[in-house]
């Protein structure tokens, strides 16, 4: 009996996802997910007290959807590539669940990134050589970047092919880790701005 009613749970919240997945959260009412599963919304309230909680947990499964891809970016041969290249695969293939994730308050954007940069940093760490705090700091720049294409993305308004946002993402990458290495106190936001600027502006540009 007991993995029965786990399953009937597990079958609301399914459905519910499903309806995300091809209408997006807001279309998640007892009424659809009860015409989902083709039965009464009574089984719906008999699992969840409200609209709400089902939703927190379809939340919860599209953050453990989204997961299993970031998981599948770090055990590539270059993990951090592969968190961003996995990043914009889920929002390509998944973008009621990306912006459910990223793009709603119920969602919590700043929850799903930490998620990421929790997984990532040991990676980081080790590849590029940093400390902890650097790498969390390098992370962050590069998720705005990389949140940037994947918005793009599934508001259907990116003309970006994958070879240019590699392109961007690599560019970007080689010019944080460069600037986080090279000039003192970055990392930590302690560094002498106008000097530094006025050092690379008088700097000629170097010739091929």
């Amino acid at each position: 009996m007991p993995p029965r009613i786990k399953f009937q749970r597990e079958e609301i919240i399914d459905a519910a996802l499903r309806i995300v997945q091809k209408q997006g959260i807001d279309a998640v009412t007892a009424r659809q997910v009860a015409k989902e599963l083709n039965v009464s919304v009574g089984p719906i309230f008999t699992w969840f007290d409200t609209m709400d909680a089902l939703k927190a947990a379809v939340c919860e499964r599209a953050r453990a959807r989204y997961r299993a891809y970031i998981e599948r970016g770090l055990a590539g041969p270059i993990p951090f590539l592969g968190v961003g290249q996995q990043y914009i695969r889920f929002a390509r293939e998944e973008p009621e669940l990306y912006k459910l994730l990223f793009l709603t308050r119920s969602g919590g954007a700043m929850k799903a990134m930490k998620l990421s940069q929790d997984l990532s940093r040991e990676s980081l760490m080790r590849v590029y050589n940093m400390d902890a705090a650097t790498a969390d700091k390098y992370f962050r720049d590069l998720w705005l970047v990389v949140f940037s294409f994947a918005t793009l993305i599934v508001t259907d308004d990116c003309p970006y092919t994958d070879g240019e946002m590699s392109a961007v993402l690599t560019e970007v990458s080689l010019s944080v880790c460069k600037a986080y290495k090279e000039i003192p106190g970055l990392p930590e936001g302690d560094f002498d701005r106008d000097a530094i600027f006025e050092q690379l502006v008088n700097k000629r540009e170097v010739q091929s």
